[in-house]
């Protein structure tokens, strides 16, 4: 899953971005609030970690803002105000949850399991395209009556191109998914992921588009008519 967090205590941010990292979660971070809005309205996560004090825009105006302009973004607020009526202002504006400091990062760690399943059309079955079923949560990708476990990069890449089926994802779009804004990845290291992938799926699951990137096509994910796709 790629999270974003978005905190100006340096030293709270790094520690949560190496507990998060350790859970295989890709995490990218942000200190301020303009450039925290400009990347909710950009670029795709699965979830937004939110302080709400920050340098240039407030927390709560960089949800509502995002909301307005149709982020879905799951949002879990993270602050030291504990006031109920700040509260009651972010989950109007649009929050998922609110967690006041100092917390433990069980807590925060099961609020992002609990937010990001609540958002999903079949909780128990996770992503269903096909005869493909995921459960990000566990990584075990079923296909038919088979079940195996998907390694990190591979869950990664699946899980977006199963939310985006029959879409095209951009080479940097999965690139974010696995490494966040990092730089520094082989440069074959996707191919070699799709390459596993499709050994997994079969090698027509997921096409190439010449020059942008990557499709899951959910007919050959799944059935053609009453019989299994070739």
């Amino acid at each position: 899953m790629r999270i974003l967090l978005v905190e100006d205590d340096h030293m709270l941010a790094s520690t949560m971005l190496s507990m998060l990292r350790d859970d295989q979660h890709t995490v990218d971070w942000l200190d301020d609030g303009q450039q925290a809005l400009a990347a909710l309205t950009r670029d795709d996560f699965d979830l937004v970690v939110l302080d709400l004090t920050l340098p240039r825009l407030d927390g709560l105006e960089v949800l509502a803002r995002a909301r307005q302009s149709g982020a879905g973004t799951p949002v879990i607020i993270l602050t030291a105000r504990s006031e109920l009526d700040e509260k009651l202002q972010a989950l109007d504006a649009g929050a998922d949850d609110y967690l006041t400091k100092p917390f433990a990062m069980a807590e925060l760690k099961a609020r992002i399991r609990a937010v990001t399943r609540r958002g999903r059309a079949s909780p128990e079955n996770g992503l269903t395209v096909g005869d493909l079923r995921l459960n990000p949560d566990t990584g075990q990708l079923t296909i038919g009556e088979q079940t195996t476990s998907l390694p990190r990069s591979e869950l990664q890449i699946l899980h977006y191109l199963m939310r985006h089926p029959d879409q095209v994802a951009t080479r940097r779009r999965l690139e974010e998914q696995l490494y966040g804004w990092d730089q520094g990845a082989e440069s074959n290291a996707l191919e070699v992921h799709i390459h596993h992938l499709r050994r997994r799926l079969g090698k027509t699951a997921i096409r190439t588009v010449r020059g942008v990137g990557y499709l899951l096509d959910s007919q050959q994910a799944g059935y053609c008519g009453d019989q299994p796709c070739p």
